[in-house]
């Protein structure tokens, strides 16, 4: 650093300033990572979320579908012995 070259007041601040930059910026990649996760995992749920919305919207159709009309027996009937 600076500071090794130099023997300064000046260039001991500024070599703690470049550290300083390079912590800011390495904490700075670390938050993003983190962010980065934490999209993912929220993309996850929702990928859930919409198979089980599909299930419901799916069981909705089912049950508004009309229902057919009962057809009549086919073949014969024997008579009814009163």
């Amino acid at each position: 650093m600076l500071a090794s070259v130099l023997n300064s007041r000046r260039a001991v601040l500024i070599s703690v300033r470049i550290a300083e930059t390079f912590i800011k910026l390495r904490q700075m990649v670390a938050s993003q990572a983190q962010l980065m996760k934490k999209l993912s995992e929220l993309e996850g749920r929702l990928d859930q979320h919409d198979g089980a919305i599909r299930g419901i919207i799916d069981a909705l159709r089912k049950m508004m579908a009309p229902v057919p009309e009962p057809r009549p027996p086919i073949g014969f009937k024997p008579p009814k012995n009163d």
